[in-house]
């Protein structure tokens, strides 16, 4: 068997997922599909790049070594293949995003700005998977979120901007769940709760999970993706942790965390000089999200956020600190989704 630049991409989704079966998800391809090509590339090869244990893969001696060189060729390659793309096509503006409400308001104000280029958008789960997309030429800019306490690995080289220094993780859960009546709750009214995340979203169980420990909660854990995840919630079988611009669901509640103790950092990465201009319109299509969403709305008042200003500059609508009271009345309404 002949190595080739698909072969490379499997080596490093696997290092970089640290495990066959999110890797296989990564490259939409199944797991034992994955485990039969690794054994081929490593027959080809003539020794073991991953050693196999419990908690996933590692590259082995060999294979770090292997993963040294094959990097620097398909960051080569993608960016050859955009370079000879955007001559071919003229001007694109390629955007990455991890899941977000401002999506639609951002794609609006850019075609306006820049009516003869031609957009383009991906949206995935991992925000380090769309950094190295941007780092390896075959995204312009990336729109992610970083999960407190769990820094993303920004590739050298990229120009990062702060949207959001502090964006509050609220909670979605079914209406008639009992904390639904309040309109801001506290950790402990879920410790009987089974929490769900999706494993695959950078930081989010990590981050999940040191704060609920220390609430000294320590519930059952569903790992699914967003889909399943609402189908969970409105069922009454598990809570989620979610974005605050989450929009209205007639079968589902959303609420702040008293204390605001979730919470994400929002970044716009982009290739160094490449596409300033986009910074204001994704802010101010975040803006129109925010304000656009009650519960949201309050928080933002009750922490006087900058936000709240339209003349607002970078890092606007910083929040943090304790959030209004458990018993403090909000313009929240009753039902929202998890975006």
């Amino acid at each position: 068997m002949e190595l080739e630049v698909r072969h490379l991409r499997a080596l490093c989704a696997i290092a970089d997922a640290g495990s066959l079966h999110k890797a296989a998800r990564q490259l939409g391809v199944s797991q034992p599909s994955l485990t039969t090509q690794l054994r081929r590339i490593e027959r080809a090869l003539d020794g073991e790049l991953f050693l196999r244990e419990r908690t996933g893969c590692r590259p082995t001696p060999f294979g770090r070594t292997v993963l040294g060189r094959a990097r620097p060729l398909l960051e080569e390659m993608a960016a050859l293949v955009a370079e000879a793309r955007a001559l071919a096509h003229g001007p694109r503006l390629r955007i990455g995003s991890t899941a977000s409400r401002a999506l639609p308001g951002w794609l609006r104000r850019l075609h306006r700005r820049l009516p003869d280029t031609e957009t383009s958008l991906v949206v995935d789960v991992s925000a380090n998977a769309l950094l190295r997309m941007v780092a390896s030429g075959r995204l312009d800019v990336a729109f992610v979120h970083e999960v407190e306490g769990f820094p993303l690995r920004v590739p050298p080289g990229l120009e990062v901007h702060v949207l959001m220094e502090r964006e509050p993780q609220f909670v979605s859960m079914a209406r008639d769940h009992p904390a639904a009546r309040r309109p801001v709750v506290e950790l402990r009214e879920f410790a009987a709760d089974r929490w769900t995340v999706d494993p695959s979203v950078d930081g989010e169980w990590d981050g999940l999970r040191r704060v609920l420990a220390g609430a000294g909660l320590r519930p059952a854990v569903l790992h699914a993706d967003y889909h399943t995840a609402a189908s969970l919630i409105v069922s009454g079988e598990a809570v989620a942790p979610c974005q605050p611009t989450s929009g209205p669901r007639d079968d589902m509640a959303i609420r702040p965390l008293y204390g605001d103790p979730l919470a994400v950092r929002l970044l716009l990465a982009t290739r160094p000089g490449a596409h300033a201009e986009v910074y204001d319109d994704l802010r101010a299509a975040y803006r129109e999200a925010a304000l656009g969403t009650p519960p949201y709305r309050a928080w933002l008042h009750h922490h006087e956020s900058p936000l709240l200003d339209a003349d607002a500059g970078a890092g606007a609508g910083m929040g943090g600190g304790v959030g209004p009271g458990p018993d403090t009345d909000t313009d929240t309404e009753p039902g929202a989704e998890a975006a």
